[in-house]
């Protein structure tokens, strides 16, 4: 057997029209279920009804169309998760725009250079200093919806380019991931493929991760208007917020992320109990989630959260403990209908994959790069298309992963953030999750830094808890009883902060670029 991760009890992609328009997801839910609540704004209450969704969209089309945008055209938004932002997308992409999402939490200097980079002609969202563009439009809210109700025939599909999304990759710096109108259906198509599916029509689903991130486009945005559920948008994510939304409009699904789990569990049991009473689902994407999360949530509520794992350049589900239909601690679960997955050595060789007696675990060999192919991939980095899917259809993800005896992915650590020391490999999750055993430890990361003798050597990033009295050799000393020799750090830096992604990942390259660290 090789190294490749079975997809048994998983429904087969079903056969679906990825030469259309993202936007004809909106126009679909309109004609099926116009009158449904489609998306809610649970700060103010505000309502709209698919119908109203889909005559919005027709409006920022027509709108973008004669402020002079051409297809093709490259659109920045730049407004928090609420129903403006979400009209203005289907509006872009209607008219054929590509859709840059950008996160309000970017500083003007970053945008300018982002816009600067992918040439964006139309700006959407409050002015930044320094941002000169052809066109500049302001979200106004619901817009005037006792205008021209007339559809648009949306502009572009398939393999056109419907997003240009902007990740860190391992160097820190910015690339652009362009995702075409098929790899964005397609995604949508594997996860409602599975069974049961995420969001079903009747569904209230919590929309509360930034939609500048693939993360809370597909599995959020989008999955809700396939279904023609509804969206419950909160602009930013607070436990006390979440829950009185989720109890206010009786949501049913959460798309989540580790750090709202962990949020959710600082408040009372009792609490959890009444507002959660009416959610079926917890998913959770985008960073490890901790047992202890996991666990934690279960007692509370009796439900699992199905954990899953993907990347901005594959639309961007992968795999997902759902497919199985169970949430295994420290699992990823498996490939979604339509994807398939298999763990290569450095040259891209497969590597033989586990037999069904062994316990496989990341000392065993059987480690290795995790690769992909399916309909969801994109197109490569802006702006050439350089560095996508090779010849046959693979992706190398940069993710080292092993599969355990059922087939399913436990993933190791990005390849780039592989520390080598004398020749020996040492994962950064390891290490960090050794210094998280200890008393006072708020998070830990590990990097490598250069070492004249061995190569590199593992430097220990840490934020302690304010009464902590912990030190540097206490570190060291309880990595150096659980840890081999080449593994322990040889160095301790308490800080105050470190580095996440939007979505809450740890952002080790950062670290490794000079983070702006503040000792304590």
């Amino acid at each position: 057997m090789t190294g490749v991760s079975p997809n048994r009890g998983m429904a087969a992609l079903p056969d679906v029209d990825l030469t259309r328009n993202v936007a004809d997801l909106v126009a679909d839910a309109a004609r099926t279920c116009g009158g449904r609540p489609a998306l809610v704004d649970a700060s103010t209450g505000v309502t709209l009804t698919w119908t109203e969704v889909d005559t919005e969209a027709n409006q920022r089309a027509r709108r973008l169309a004669e402020a002079g945008m051409h297809p093709g055209d490259r659109v920045a938004v730049r407004l928090p998760t609420g129903i403006p932002y979400c009209l203005t997308v289907f509006g872009v992409l209607r008219a054929g725009g590509v859709l840059v999402p950008l996160s309000t939490d970017l500083p003007p200097a970053g945008v300018v250079e982002l816009l600067a980079d992918c040439q964006a002609s139309v700006f959407v969202g409050d002015p930044v200093p320094g941002v000169e563009v052809t066109t500049m439009l302001a979200a106004d809210g619901t817009g005037d919806r006792t205008g021209d109700a007339e559809p648009v025939t949306p502009v572009a599909g398939g393999e056109d380019l419907a997003v240009l999304c902007y990740t860190s990759g391992t160097s820190g710096r910015q690339r652009g991931v362009l995702l075409s109108h098929r790899a964005l259906l397609a995604n949508v198509a594997q996860c409602a493929a599975l069974t049961p599916p995420p969001v079903t029509a009747t569904d209230r689903v919590l929309l509360s991760l930034p939609l500048s991130h693939a993360y809370g486009l597909g599995p959020g945005l989008f999955q809700v208007a396939a279904a023609g559920a509804t969206g419950v948008l909160l602009p930013r994510f607070t436990a006390d917020d979440a829950l009185t939304a989720i109890r206010t409009y009786r949501v049913t699904a959460l798309v989540g992320v580790p750090q709202m789990y962990s949020a959710l569990l600082t408040v009372t049991d009792e609490r959890l109990h009444e507002d959660l009473a009416t959610v079926r689902l917890f998913t959770s994407g985008a960073a490890p989630l901790p047992p202890a999360v996991l666990a934690g949530i279960q007692r509370v509520t009796g439900l699992p959260v199905y954990e899953g794992y993907g990347l901005t350049e594959t639309a961007p589900v992968l795999t997902s403990t759902l497919v199985s239909g169970h949430a295994k601690p420290g699992s990823v679960g498996r490939p979604l209908p339509g994807v398939e997955l298999r763990l290569v050595d450095s040259d891209g060789d497969p590597l033989p994959g586990p037999d069904a007696d062994d316990e496989l675990d990341d000392e065993t060999g059987g480690t290795g790069q995790v690769a992909v192919s399916g309909p969801n991939l994109f197109s490569g980095y802006w702006p050439d298309g350089a560095h996508g899917p090779d010849a046959d259809g693979w992706f190398r993800t940069g993710d080292i992963g092993y599969l355990d005896a059922d087939g399913d992915l436990h993933l190791v650590d990005r390849a780039n953030d592989l520390i080598i020391v004398n020749g020996f490999n040492v994962y950064p999750h390891e290490v960090e999750h050794v210094i998280g055993q200890l008393a006072g430890v708020v998070e830990a990361a590990a990097v490598g830094v250069p070492d004249e003798r061995t190569g590199e050597t593992v430097k220990a990033v840490v934020i302690r808890r304010p009464d902590a009295g912990l030190t540097a050799e206490q570190v060291i000393e309880h990595c150096g009883h659980l840890l081999a020799r080449f593994k322990v750090p040889t160095s301790v830096e308490f800080v105050d902060s470190l580095p996440h992604s939007a979505t809450g990942k740890l952002a080790r390259a950062a670290l490794r670029l000079g983070w702006p660290s503040v000792s304590g």
